[in-house]
C-alpha cells in the first residue's frame, strides 16, 4: 500500500521528467490518425523500442494531459488506478487527457481504463506485451486500436542520421554504408544512439528475466535461455516443437510451444506460418521464426556463415510486419519466402536472396514461379542487396529490386 503523500510525489517527479524527455526522431507513424479517435489507444512493442518516446510525441499536440508510468518501482505496491486518478485529479481538475505507460505492470486495470474511456477521458497507453490486460479484455470490440511499434525502420534510421528519403537517390553512397551498418547494428534507438553493444545485451536480459522468466513463472530458466538462443541464431530456420524439445533437452513439445508464445508475446520474436487455406495442414507445418532486431539478434546469437541472407531475410520480414502487412510463407515442392494475404486473398509474393548468382537463381526464381502459378498472381518481387531489374517467366514478370530502394520507396508493381 502507498501512502497518498509518497504517490502524489512519485506522480509530481513522473510528470517533469516525462514533460523534459526528448522526444526524439519522429517515428513513420500517422499520429494525426490517432489523436481524436473515440477509442483506447494502445502503444504495443518490445521493450526499449521508443515507445515512452512516441508518447511523449502525441503528448506534444495537447495543452494538458495526466501521465503515470506503472513501470516506476516506486508504484509496485499500487493495487489498482483509483488512488492515483484521485491524485492526477485534486492536482490538475478538468483534465480528460490520459497517458499511461506500460500497462502490464498493473494486471486488472482494464475495467478502470474501461470506466474512465466510458467517462469521457481520452487514454493513451503503452504495454511491453501482446497480452496486456486490456487488449486481451471482454470489452467490446472497437473500443480499443493497438499501434504495433518496431525499433527504427531503415527510414527513421537513416533520418536519425540527418539523411531524409526523399535526398536518397542523391545519397547513395552514405545510404548504402548505413545500410551495411543497419545490417549489424539494427534499430534499437538507444543503441543506434551509443552503439553500447553491453547496453543492447542488458535489454535482451531485461527481455528474459523481467517479461518472461519472472512474469511467467518459469521454472526451467536456463532451458528458456537456451531456447532463445536457439531460436536467434537459426533466423528464418522451420522449426517443429517435438525436434526443437528433443534437441534441447526439454520436456515435452507443448513446453517448447508455451515458450516460443511467451517470447513472441514479448514482441522478441516473430512467428510466421506456412500459407495453406487449411488450417490443420498450416498450422501442422513447421513455423519460421524471426528477430525483432536484426542488432540484437547479433549481439546475443552465435554468428555462422551465411548470417547475411538470413539477416536480409529478416530485415524484410520485420518490415513487412511494419507496413501491417499479414504474412506468411509458401512451401510446396519449392519455396516462397513471404506471401502477403489481404482480405483473405494473396496479395503479393516476395523471395529474398542478397545476391542472385547462377548457382541459386533458378532455385529462388523457382519458388516465386510456383506461388504466382498457385496463387494466380503474375507478378512476384525478388529482393536483393543491389543487383536489379525485371524477368519475365511464363507465369508474369518477376521484379528484381534492391532492398534500400524497396525500404526507401516500396517499388512494386
Amino acid at each position: 500500500m502507498i501512502a497518498d503523500y509518497q504517490l502524489d510525489r512519485v506522480i509530481q517527479d513522473q510528470a517533469k521528467s516525462f514533460a523534459r524527455k526528448d522526444p526524439g526522431t519522429p517515428r513513420s507513424i500517422n499520429l494525426f490518425k490517432y489523436l481524436y479517435l473515440n477509442q483506447v489507444i494502445i502503444i504495443s512493442g518490445v521493450r526499449r523500442c521508443g515507445k515512452t518516446t512516441l508518447l511523449r510525441q502525441i503528448a506534444s499536440h495537447f495543452k494538458a494531459y495526466h501521465y503515470l508510468n506503472l513501470a516506476d518501482i516506486r508504484l509496485h505496491g499500487l493495487s489498482d488506478l483509483t488512488a492515483s486518478l484521485l491524485l492526477l485529479e485534486k492536482r490538475d481538475p478538468g483534465i480528460r487527457i490520459l497517458f499511461l505507460d506500460e500497462i502490464q505492470n498493473l494486471p486488472g486495470c482494464e475495467d478502470t481504463i474501461r470506466q474512465l474511456h466510458d467517462s469521457g477521458y481520452k487514454i493513451f497507453c503503452t504495454s511491453s506485451q501482446t497480452g496486456s490486460n486490456i487488449s486481451h479484455s471482454d470489452k467490446p470490440k472497437g473500443e480499443w486500436v493497438t499501434i504495433i511499434l518496431h525499433p527504427f525502420s531503415f527510414v527513421e534510421y537513416l533520418a536519425w542520421h540527418a539523411i531524409d528519403k526523399s535526398t536518397a537517390s542523391e545519397n547513395q553512397v552514405a545510404v548504402l554504408s548505413h545500410l551495411d551498418r543497419y545490417l549489424e547494428e539494427g534499430g534499437f534507438p538507444e543503441y543506434t544512439r551509443m552503439w553500447d553493444t553491453d547496453h543492447i545485451r542488458s535489454i535482451y536480459e531485461e527481455i528474459l528475466y523481467r517479461d518472461c522468466i519472472a512474469r511467467w513463472n518459469i521454472r526451467d530458466v536456463s532451458g528458456f535461455i537456451r531456447m532463445a538462443g536457439f531460436l536467434l541464431t537459426n533466423i528464418g530456420t522451420k522449426v517443429h516443437y517435438r525436434s526443437l524439445a528433443s534437441m534441447l533437452g526439454m520436456k515435452s513439445p507443448m513446453t517448447v510451444r508455451d515458450y516460443i508464445h511467451i517470447l513472441a508475446d514479448t514482441h522478441l520474436i516473430t512467428e510466421v506460418h506456412r500459407y495453406d487455406p487449411s488450417l490443420k495442414k498450416q498450422y501442422g507445418t513447421g513455423k519460421k521464426i524471426y528477430a525483432v532486431d536484426i542488432g540484437m539478434r547479433n549481439q546475443v546469437a552465435f554468428r555462422v556463415s551465411g548470417d547475411h541472407q538470413k539477416l536480409l531475410e529478416n530485415l524484410v520480414l520485420v518490415e513487412l510486419k511494419r507496413r501491417g502487412f499479414d504474412v506468411y510463407y509458401h512451401f510446396s515442392a519449392k519455396e516462397c519466402d513471404f506471401v502477403i494475404i489481404e482480405n483473405g486473398q494473396v496479395n503479393a509474393l516476395y523471395q529474398v536472396c542478397s545476391e542472385l548468382t547462377d548457382l541459386n537463381r533458378e532455385r529462388e526464381y523457382g519458388g516465386l514461379q510456383e506461388a504466382m502459378n498457385q496463387y494466380g498472381l503474375d507478378w512476384g518481387i525478388v529482393i536483393t542487396l543491389n543487383q536489379e531489374g525485371t524477368v519475365r517467366v511464363p507465369e508474369g514478370v518477376i521484379q528484381i529490386v534492391p532492398v534500400w530502394k524497396w525500404l526507401l520507396y516500396i517499388e512494386e508493381k
